[in-house]
């Protein structure tokens, strides 16, 4: 039995019966009985476990990190995890971390960990439009904060940068510069900070009065090999693209590689952008110009908040965006020949 089922029998949300089995006060007396009675009649087990958390806090935040996603927060990932042991720990909280190789994987390690009670609720970092972690947790209303967004928002509380603003953005710098043909190369769609800064780039696009090329927008890559490929395939087309946008600095860094071997000379012959603020984005030569995502302080938000959900708070109330800050670095100029050459004062 899942908590649709007792959704089903008593005719409401999903996220009514869960915050009714969760005794958040915003439910009627009447209803929550209603809900109780339905759930104990059903032999609803989850809810053993839920119940059993929320009661008997083990007073830890849990992380699943997945192995698997090649552009996951492996450059940042001592910073996020130092931010979200210095929230937990200012609660007198610890962190619980495991891992997974596949998403069957992270399933079973998810439901593992509830079952032998090891966290209290979980942090979601890399989320997609359509999860499966997100079903799994809110069907056993386990607490859960994501570090993104999602499509179905039905019972989600979050904290997330604004990527589709940092790829406007990229645009007007771009063709403030005089860039016209700009390039783009995303991520796999499937994870919604890629579709989020896609649709930036394109508004981007609109915002500055330039006309959407699909053949200079490449999307689906997630490693610097597939970032190189992409740029090969943008440098093919005619006329080439003067600037290319990166979803990532691990995209930028093939990119770069990729323009260089082509003869190009990033930051003079063609511009990038990236995203994250990665320390080797800082250590390229010319040091890529990106968007700096502040891992540690979102680490600790996303515990502040995880912990506030699991004492009760709705998490309509737990949702929050920031921005990234722009780094100038030494990848953007002028387009060739955009500028009159100077005259020879001799």
């Amino acid at each position: 039995m899942t908590i649709s089922d007792v959704a089903k029998a008593v005719s409401l949300t999903k996220g009514t019966v869960s915050r009714a089995l969760n005794n958040y006060p915003d439910i009627s007396a009447s209803t929550r009985q209603r809900v109780m009675a339905a759930a104990r009649d059903l032999g609803y087990t989850p809810l053993a476990h839920a119940q059993a958390i929320r009661t008997g806090r083990v007073r830890a935040v849990g992380l699943v990190l997945h192995l698997d996603q090649h552009d996951a927060q492996k450059p940042f990932l001592a910073d996020f995890l130092k931010g979200i042991t210095q929230g937990a720990s200012a609660e007198g909280w610890t962190l619980t971390v495991a891992t997974a190789e596949t998403e069957a994987e992270a399933t079973e390690t998810y439901r593992r960990l509830v079952e032998e009670r090891k966290a209290d609720g979980f942090i979601l970092p890399r989320t997609k439009m359509d999860d499966a972690r997100i079903d799994f947790l809110r069907e056993r209303g386990v607490p859960f904060v994501l570090y993104g967004r999602t499509g179905d928002t039905e019972g989600c509380a979050w904290f997330d940068l604004l990527g589709e603003t940092a790829m406007e953005e990229a645009v007007a710098i771009l063709a403030g510069q005089g860039h016209s043909r700009i390039g783009y190369i995303g991520g796999d769609g499937a994870f919604t900070y890629a579709a989020l800064r896609l649709q930036g780039y394109r508004e981007g696009l609109a915002a500055a009065g330039l006309r959407h090329d699909p053949a200079l927008e490449i999307t689906g890559c997630a490693t610097a090999q597939a970032g190189a490929a992409a740029a090969q395939d943008l440098l093919a087309e005619d006329p080439a693209p003067t600037a290319i946008i990166c979803a990532t600095d691990l995209l930028a860094t093939g990119v770069i590689r990729a323009l260089r071997a082509a003869g190009h000379r990033p930051g003079e012959t063609i511009s990038v952008i990236g995203y994250d603020g990665a320390p080797e984005a800082a250590a390229l030569e010319p040091p890529l110009s990106t968007f700096v995502v502040d891992q540690q302080r979102a680490g600790t938000r996303l515990s502040q908040m995880l912990i506030a959900r699991i004492r009760g708070e709705s998490p309509e109330l737990l949702r929050e965006t920031a921005r990234a800050t722009y780094r100038e670095g030494g990848t953007v100029a002028p387009p060739p020949g955009s500028q009159p050459e100077r005259e020879d004062p001799s």
